[in-house]
């Protein structure tokens, strides 16, 4: 069983007036969202495209709350409700009775917000199986960092707070590391790893496009543009701006160190401009996917989670790395 969070181009509603804009489309309402989607990389149940995973039951939650699946309360005079652990739990409890409790084996997974999600649920998704059962976390892109933006601000920070207060966040967090940390940093991936039990993967590029783009160097923090030709393509970084990114690549490797300690839990950072690595069929299993030493993405993931070999593999710095699929806007 393949548990999978969709919500690529997810992101998060921070403010009242963009979760009032957010629930006419489809990341906010089941009503706008497309009726088919298809499933490709570790979703495929092709085994020349997914030699792993190809005959698991694969499900996809659709993302519509704006907080990666944790959020639990409502603002009457907005008309809005923030029901992420609701929808979350009542999933759960659908799959349950529909056979996932006689699962052997469950892989919970997403990618960028949903990323982040299989991180916050991963222990809860643990305890919805007995200890027989193999149960383990896959993050793709998910593991947003707390940086330093390039105005010397946090952009990304200022986005988390607004989401933690206007959804009421600080309430439905676990008190385990509310007690130890602010809400916000209760909402970094790099503050809870360490924390999660279960074993747990993090596919990440060192260069997340994504966060180049909307955490690193958003409009608010690049007033004059100086860094537009940049984040959209990275052959047109000037030498500083690509040391601002290797100093971003060197904070990802120091926040995930110790984490990459335990023998239990799997690293697959490759030195890509991409963003979501899993669900793309040409990233995550094919004749020219990106490689560390050799191995694809679901190769590494497949070695990591039926115990074949650990998996800590980082990749060299850009710009070593020629089998990327980076991302690049026109």
């Amino acid at each position: 069983m393949i548990m999978e969070f969709y919500s690529y181009g997810g992101g998060w509603c921070n403010t009242v007036r963009n979760c009032v804009f957010r629930k006419t489309t489809r990341r906010g309402s089941s009503k706008f969202m497309e009726k088919q989607i298809q499933f490709t990389g570790i979703l495929s149940n092709k085994a020349e495209e997914n030699p792993d995973f190809f005959n698991w039951n694969r499900v996809k939650v659709r993302y519509c709350d704006g907080a990666s699946f944790t959020g639990d309360s409502e603002n009457k005079d907005a008309l809005l409700q923030f029901r992420g652990q609701r929808i979350w739990e009542a999933a759960m409890a659908d799959l349950m009775s529909k056979g996932m409790r006689n699962a052997q084996q469950a892989l919970l997974s997403g990618c960028s917000a949903g990323g982040l999600a299989s991180i916050l649920h991963c222990d809860e998704f643990r305890t919805l199986f007995p200890s027989s059962t193999k149960v383990k976390c896959l993050s793709d892109a998910g593991l947003f960092m707390d940086a330093t933006d390039v105005s010397g601000g946090h952009a990304l920070r200022d986005v988390f707070k607004g989401v933690v207060s206007v959804q009421g966040l600080q309430k439905i967090l676990p008190s385990n590391w509310t007690n130890k940390l602010d809400p916000t940093s209760c909402f970094f991936p790099q503050n809870l790893i360490s924390n999660i039990k279960t074993p747990l993967f993090l596919l990440n590029a060192a260069y997340d496009f994504w966060q180049i783009q909307s955490s690193l160097a958003p409009p608010v923090a690049d007033p004059h543009g100086l860094w537009h030709d940049c984040k959209l393509n990275y052959e047109k970084c000037s030498a500083s701006q690509i040391q601002f990114l290797q100093d971003f690549r060197n904070d990802m490797l120091n926040a995930i160190k110790g984490f990459g300690v335990s023998t239990q839990n799997g690293l697959f950072i490759n030195s890509c401009f991409a963003h979501c690595q899993s669900e793309r069929q040409d990233t995550w299993f094919a004749d020219d996917s990106p490689l560390i030493d050799n191995k694809p993405v679901a190769l590494a993931v497949g070695d990591w989670y039926f115990d074949r070999e650990g998996v800590n593999a980082i990749d060299c710095a850009y710009p070593c790395d020629k089998t990327c699929h980076n991302m690049v806007s026109k």
